[in-house]
């Protein structure tokens, strides 16, 4: 068995949203999160496909439509779902001797903090009612989360102990155990573990992707943090020495970007919000960045515009999305090229 989890940089058919319901948690914020929600299938559809989960097939399209999206590349399913953040319910695609297989992993709400169990059989479902095609689906009996992880798209994954070795996703794995899991579903030979970096107000365990993320060039943004009363400053200094450390597979230090720590945010409870700029999401041709109407947004967009020259950058703006504790790239799963061809 050939397996190779590519990276999310390379060819893409489309991406998978699920869209905010009356019903769910952002019930008290839906005037302000849709909109973020529209902006962002508006500018994937611009590039590739956007496959959507809704509570409503037709008033989506309408709403989209009215909106500019381009919708011969809109796809929305009526699949139940308990929240939005399809980054870690979403399957995981592999390719296994070079032809997609989707891989169904379980969610548990990130430890059993949350409801899941309509989140938990949403790939299923959505595989059922033929968004994938005839693309085959492998129900995986293992906990993890997309934004747990990142790959080069050669066999090198990126993650954080505090996640993957924590004891509320799979408490009777060790960490040698993790790692073979890792190897026999998505093809890694190379794991780099931080063990260092939180984002206060993260409900996720240090999700990778809130910290740090592989980008083409043997490149890593990483958030950065040089204010020393900031209660951050400590643990992402020790981050930070940790990705020098790291090196590729060619035994070379990684080139690593920085990205700039927004000022910070707190909902009305006076509790601190995750906002990060590592949150991007690569898609073809582009990258989509979230920004905080913050005086770093112009920063950051051109960090990750030195690691993806190529592509254009743009901003969505975000704010409203961490007021749930995530942001753009947790609200979005790639779907790679092949899948829903």
């Amino acid at each position: 068995m050939n397996r190779r989890l590519p990276a999310e940089w390379e060819p893409q058919d489309g991406i998978l949203l699920a869209w905010p319901r009356q019903d769910g948690d952002w019930q008290p914020y839906l005037d302000e999160v849709e909109p973020v929600f529209i902006e962002i299938a508006k500018e994937i559809s611009r590039f590739e496909r956007v496959v959507i989960i809704a509570p409503d097939q037709e008033a989506l399209r309408k709403t989209l439509h009215a909106r500019g999206a381009e919708m011969d590349r809109v796809e929305v399913f009526e699949i139940p779902s308990n929240d939005t953040w399809s980054r870690d319910f979403g399957p995981i695609t592999v390719l296994e001797n070079g032809e997609p297989l989707l891989l169904d992993f379980g969610f548990n709400g990130w430890g059993l903090k949350f409801p899941a169990d309509r989140d938990n059989r949403a790939g299923r479902n959505l595989h059922g009612a033929g968004a994938f095609g005839t693309v085959p689906l492998t129900t995986v009996g293992l906990i993890l989360e997309g934004g747990s992880i990142e790959s080069d798209g050669r066999g090198t994954l990126l993650t954080t102990a505090e996640c993957l070795l924590g004891p509320n996703r799979n408490p009777h794995l060790s960490k040698n155990d993790i790692e073979s899991a890792l190897a026999r579903h998505l093809g890694a030979d190379r794991i780099l573990w931080l063990r260092h970096g939180y984002l206060e107000g993260d409900d996720t365990d240090s999700h990778i992707d809130t910290l740090a993320r592989l980008c083409p060039d043997d490149t890593i943004l990483h958030v950065s943090c040089n204010d020393r009363q900031d209660r951050h400053y400590g643990a992402i200094r020790a981050m930070t020495a940790e990705l020098q450390s790291f090196r590729t597979r060619e035994n070379l230090p990684y080139r690593l970007l920085p990205l700039p720590w927004p000022s910070p945010r707190y909902d009305e409870n006076g509790v601190r919000l995750p906002a990060t700029y590592a949150n991007f999401l690569a898609i073809n041709s582009a990258v989509l960045v979230p920004t905080y109407r913050d005086a770093n947004d112009d920063t950051a967009l051109a960090a990750v515009q030195q690691a993806f020259p190529g592509r254009v950058v743009i901003g969505i703006h975000c704010l409203p999305l961490i007021r749930q504790h995530g942001s753009l790239h947790c609200l979005t799963m790639q779907i790679p090229q092949g899948v829903l061809a």
